[in-house]
């Protein structure tokens, strides 16, 4: 009876023994941050994916009219809904929120220099060229440059474009909303195609004339 019993104590003995080995190395295993991991790659632009494109307006919450790339190279926010120069185009350029603007009449890129001025350029490649989409609490978008941080696209009343160096996120001037261009459904929108049924030789000898 002693012997079972000191048998029981040393396989209990053994069990604790393990189970605090298992908790002691699942604690010493460090977790994957994830975030750190889209932060970090977000940064950068991804030349292997492919980049997807959107198409539509940005509204600008303080003039009232739409962002337009001109073809003097100036960017403004005077554009009617459906205009020719307020249509953009928008590429992703990384798996994050980072976007290159361009105007699909113009094909300028919407870039900022090193003063804070908006400027149309023919080649988006710089990362003065790219800018970072945050979605604000009243569903509006700021729009950040990623070379120059803390600096965003905004304009005046006027439609004109603001100096970035005096611009902060919570500003009603760097606020815009996403708009698909007037027509834009319908416009993209293609009939179905009628694809003739083509008879095979038993098809030939089933099929009646005149028979419904």
């Amino acid at each position: 009876m002693k012997l079972k019993s000191s048998r029981l104590g040393y396989l209990l003995l053994q069990f604790m023994t393990l189970l605090f080995y298992t908790q002691t190395t699942m604690q010493s295993v460090s977790v994957p941050n994830f975030k750190h991991h889209v932060t970090e790659h977000s940064r950068l632009s991804d030349r292997m994916s492919r980049r997807l494109t959107r198409t539509y307006q940005l509204y600008s919450r303080t003039s009232g009219k739409h962002v337009q790339v001109l073809g003097n190279k100036r960017v403004v926010a005077n554009g009617e809904d459906g205009d020719a120069h307020a249509k953009l185009v928008v590429e992703t350029d990384t798996f994050g929120s980072r976007i290159r603007i361009r105007g699909a009449k113009t094909g300028f890129y919407i870039c900022m220099n090193k003063k804070g001025k908006l400027v149309g350029r023919r080649k988006g490649h710089g990362r003065d060229c790219i800018f970072t989409e945050i979605v604000l609490e009243n569903n509006y978008t700021a729009l950040q440059n990623a070379k120059y941080k803390g600096w965003y696209m905004a304009f005046t009343r006027k439609g004109r474009p603001r100096k970035a160096t005096h611009t902060r996120q919570h500003q009603r001037e760097a606020h815009f909303m996403k708009r698909l261009p007037r027509g834009h459904l319908l416009t993209e929108r293609k009939p179905f195609d009628v694809v003739p049924y083509q008879l095979n030789k038993r098809t030939k000898h089933n099929h009646r004339p005149g028979v419904n």
